[in-house]
């Protein structure tokens, strides 16, 4: 094989998975550098999950005991009223598709975990970013924020729903971010024995909701979620003003509400996310593929943004090893694999948010008879099948050193 030199830019999910198995499948004939905007590995973040070929991936790199062995132990979830009485509970069923998977971690505790697996072999670059890229035929010229020119045989874009690879290499493409009409709040409080050890659902009406998600016993990670226009331009504040923003937009709130507000304002972790897809006609352009939520974020509530990162990163690097200089080949079968894939995960059960954020209490006690029913029913692993990506999980790639 041709020695490649490969660029990643982002250190969260996908980019050292990419790294990972570049180095792994090329035998370390490809040479690997990730860069990263931050002066180190990203702390902090929310709760997320890997489910269905994600898990396969993760099995074959041997990281599956260590990311078990990190997880919150979330149990469940349940779909609480106004005086925090369960209407609807869904615990975590092995093997089954529910509300929650066996695996949910802690975003800071996965990236540690992928980033160990990948730093042998490859070349990390922190506090410094791509400002400007040029490419041709042979190779991709980028420049780096300090000043630095380097080329590469591929770039890849794995710097999230906000990509800067994406607003260079696509700059033609016009509103690849679809807004899902909802905003939410994430922050850490103190663990209560209360919050137990399932996460807990509370809607309120005017398309509003808290969920609570305990950390195994360590801390309680709170969502505060709105439908409301009222906050779209959260952006223009600094985190006091998104703060005050939500408190007071939660302060008629029943069940927990006030110890939540209290605990947001007291937080070190607070941030504000619209929810929304990316929406590209293509994964690549030229030499530079983008890869998770850069090139395809299904948003969260998909439960897949994860799963896609680490999938498309073993696909993209597979490719890349199996093609070798032929970039159109690499790219192209890249595309074809993961676009059925991403098409499912980005299709949103009708209705989605507005149906479980419902705006007046008719509709919230009409979504919790709903829920009621599918828990005593026991269909939801059967909805979850009609839902979920097939491609992968029947056709797995394989790839070999």
């Amino acid at each position: 094989m041709i020695p490649l030199k490969v660029l990643i830019s982002g250190s969260g999910i996908g980019g050292p998975v990419c790294a990972y198995w570049l180095n792994r499948l090329s035998n370390r004939l490809i040479k690997t550098t990730i860069i990263e905007r931050h002066a180190g590995l990203r702390k902090g973040g929310q709760q997320i999950d890997i489910r269905g070929a994600g898990i396969e991936v993760i099995r074959r790199m041997g990281c599956e005991e260590e990311i078990r062995s990190k997880t919150t132990q979330e149990k469940g979830i349940m779909f609480i009223d106004d005086d925090g009485k369960p209407v609807a509970e869904f615990p975590m069923r092995k093997g089954e598709k529910t509300f929650t998977s066996e695996f949910e971690i802690l975003r800071e505790s996965l990236v540690q975990t992928f980033y160990d697996a990948s730093k042998d072999g490859t070349e990390y670059i922190f506090g410094n970013h791509i400002i400007d890229m040029e490419q041709d035929e042979d190779k991709v010229i980028v420049k780096l924020a300090n000043g630095e020119s380097r080329d590469f045989d591929y770039v890849i874009g794995a710097d999230g729903m906000w990509s800067k690879t994406r607003r260079l290499a696509f700059a033609d493409v016009k509103d690849p971010m679809k807004s899902l009409g909802l905003h939410i709040a994430f922050f850490s409080i103190p663990y209560e024995k209360r919050d137990g050890e399932s996460a807990q659902w509370y809607n309120i009406e005017g398309g509003r909701s808290i969920l609570i998600r305990p950390d195994n016993g360590r801390y309680t990670r709170a969502y505060m979620s709105t439908t409301s226009p009222k906050v779209r331009d959260y952006h223009q504040y600094p985190i006091a003003g998104q703060k005050a923003l939500m408190r007071e937009h939660f302060l008629d709130a029943g069940w927990d509400a006030p110890r939540i507000i209290k605990g947001m304002e007291e937080a070190d972790d607070f941030y504000m996310q619209e929810v929304a897809q990316i929406k590209l006609p293509y994964f690549s352009r030229g030499r530079v593929a983008l890869l998770g939520d850069a090139g395809y974020c299904p948003s969260l509530l998909s439960g897949m943004g994860t799963t896609l990162a680490i999938v498309g990163a073993y696909i993209l690097a597979g490719e890349i090893v199996r093609a070798g200089p032929n970039y159109k080949e690499a790219l192209q079968n890249y595309e074809e694999k993961m676009r059925p894939y991403v098409k499912t995960a980005q299709d949103l059960p009708p209705g989605v948010p507005a149906i479980n954020n419902p705006q007046s209490k008719w509709g919230i006690k009409l979504f919790h008879k709903f829920l009621s029913f599918v828990s005593w029913s026991h269909i939801l692993p059967l909805l979850s099948k009609l839902s979920s990506p097939p491609s992968l999980e029947k056709h797995f790639p394989i790839y070999e050193a």
